[in-house]
């Protein structure tokens, strides 16, 4: 199943590619609105800043494609920074507002812990979705980020991760998905999670909350 990684100058994409390869989709790597129109999935990868990261979405006009994929309910995967960019705003480096796909804002780490937070952190799966079918509780997934999810609503809450405090791991709202950690580095769980992606973009299934 063809699906468009969207490449907007935000990291190393050859991870995110072969980790999609092996859990049986068929990615392309583009900034080209109309085939992440034609695409049967979207998935929004990315590390950095969150203001670089949607100044370079407008620059390259793929706001519109992406917004119109997700009301389509095209299978839609947003991974660390990706899924940051699903929400509404972000006080990184002052406010930016970004895609508004889910309500929520993002917020750095309080003063105290040490950032970025890097390692593997256990989840704390919250509600059953197919996204996270087979992952077993306190299951280890690697995380690289100082910024976190706040404000984010219980309903798309589906699983969450410690560090200093709790917060969102992954969220899922119908056809919405979103990783903070990296399932590209995650090993066996990261891998799985990617599978359960693909099953679902396979069965044209998105559901959930």
């Amino acid at each position: 199943m063809k699906t468009a990684v969207v490449d907007y100058d935000a990291g190393n994409l050859a991870s995110v590619m072969q980790g999609l390869k092996k859990a049986g989709l068929d990615p392309f790597v583009t900034r080209d609105k109309g085939e992440i129109g034609s695409a049967r999935a979207v998935v929004l990868p990315g590390v950095g800043a969150f203001a670089a990261a949607m100044e370079k979405l407008r620059e390259y006009d793929i706001i519109g494609a992406l917004q119109e994929s997700v009301a389509e309910g095209k299978p839609f995967l947003g991974i660390c920074l990706g899924m940051q960019l699903i929400f509404e705003e972000s006080d990184e480096h002052g406010r930016s507002a970004g895609l508004s796909l889910l309500p929520g804002r993002v917020t750095r780490f309080p003063a105290g812990l040490k950032v970025p937070h890097m390692g593997w952190n256990t989840l704390d799966v919250k509600q059953s979705h197919p996204l996270l079918k087979g992952i077993k509780p306190d299951s280890y997934v690697y995380f690289v980020h100082s910024y976190y999810v706040t404000a984010c609503s219980a309903a798309h809450l589906a699983a969450t991760t410690h560090y200093g405090l709790e917060f969102p791991a992954v969220v899922c709202s119908k056809n919405i998905m979103g990783l903070q950690f990296h399932p590209e580095k995650s090993s066996r769980v990261g891998l799985k999670i990617l599978e359960n992606f693909g099953e679902m973009v396979r069965n044209g299934s998105n559901t959930g909350n």
